[in-house]
């Protein structure tokens, strides 16, 4: 698993390249360079990476309500097809912040790659229905997560939470880890691959799971995250090192800024669907209809900690990581 997340590493590095810019907080557009001060009304600039998916949409929010700006600073976005593209653009400072997934982050720190954690920014359900699970057919006699021994269960990327929380849960239920084996299938995709059979189960994340489920050939195993640490991160806010450093004010005026947004995107759940609608161009009523996730800039570090202390066991890292060494102070 390390040798693979490796060559993961080597891989982002050149999607990192193919990042785009796909939207300013302010008019003034991309005229300063990353982490200056920008022509319009002396606010500074700060380039965030996001993922096209539907929780990074609450920075869109806090851009619209004029949150970002009242604390001083221009955001322009950057999107990746990956999280793991964002760290090494991060890394050499093409990206300023990056909104990604924890675990990456914390792997990252293990391969030698200086990051660190700026805040907290979504969570899962801790209970009730859950923004990720497992969707198997009704017939596929799979009862249980031990069923899952033996079988192929898709996850958009291997080495990440989905496969390190199945293979977890799998353990807590009394199968074999070890036995699973892992494909790696675009959300999208799953339901169809599991369909024709390529796949015995399809881990996903929402809308996903809602339109898997909507087909009466299929059923819910469950919700691993909440099998394994309930209420675990699904992303944070990260920056380098060497960025967190040399720009101490605009990190600390993102962190308060961000934080104040994502409380106000968990308030308003109209509102934010409506924004993710426009930013992933989506049909207002399926955007009105997604299960989002808990948005807090809190860090929850025990459930990081939990993490981390999973990471070590299944040899995503070297060893277990210190949460609170990572994170800006």
């Amino acid at each position: 698993m390390k040798k693979h997340f490796g060559k993961m590493l080597a891989v982002a590095a050149v999607a990192a390249l193919a990042l785009t810019g796909c939207g300013s907080g302010s008019p003034s557009g991309g005229a300063a360079p990353a982490g200056s001060e920008a022509a319009n009304g002396d606010l500074t600039k700060v380039v965030v990476g996001v993922l096209p998916i539907a929780p990074s949409a609450a920075v869109q929010y806090g851009i619209d309500k004029g949150i970002f700006e009242k604390h001083g600073l221009d955001i322009e976005f950057q999107t990746s097809s990956a999280g793991a593209a964002m760290l090494p653009a991060v890394s050499t400072g093409s990206i300023n912040i990056g909104i990604g997934n924890p675990l990456s982050t914390l792997v990252a720190v293990d391969k030698g790659l200086d990051m660190k954690i700026v805040s907290g920014y979504s969570n899962s359900k801790a209970e009730g229905d859950d923004i990720t699970g497992v969707v198997v057919q009704k017939d596929s006699g799979i009862n249980s997560w031990k069923d899952l021994a033996g079988k192929t269960v898709s996850v958009n990327a291997v080495n990440t939470q989905g496969d390190l929380t199945i293979m977890e849960a799998v353990e807590k239920d009394g199968g074999d880890p070890k036995a699973v084996k892992f494909s790696e299938v675009a959300f999208p995709d799953a339901p169809a691959q599991l369909e024709r059979g390529n796949i015995d189960a399809a881990w996903m994340a929402e809308p996903f799971v809602a339109n898997a489920l909507a087909d009466e050939n299929n059923k819910l195993l469950g919700y691993n995250y909440q099998e394994v640490i309930p209420g675990l991160p699904t992303m944070v806010a990260f920056t380098s090192g060497k960025y967190a450093q040399e720009n101490p004010e605009a990190v600390a005026d993102f962190k308060a800024a961000l934080a104040e947004t994502l409380d106000a995107a968990e308030a308003d759940q109209k509102g934010l669907k409506s924004t993710v609608a426009t930013f992933l161009k989506l049909d207002e009523a399926k955007a009105q209809a997604i299960n989002m996730e808990e948005f807090s800039g809190e860090l929850r570090t025990e459930q990081m900690t939990k993490l981390g202390e999973l990471m070590q066991k299944y040899d995503f890292v070297s060893k277990a990581p210190d949460v609170n060494a990572v994170l800006v102070k």
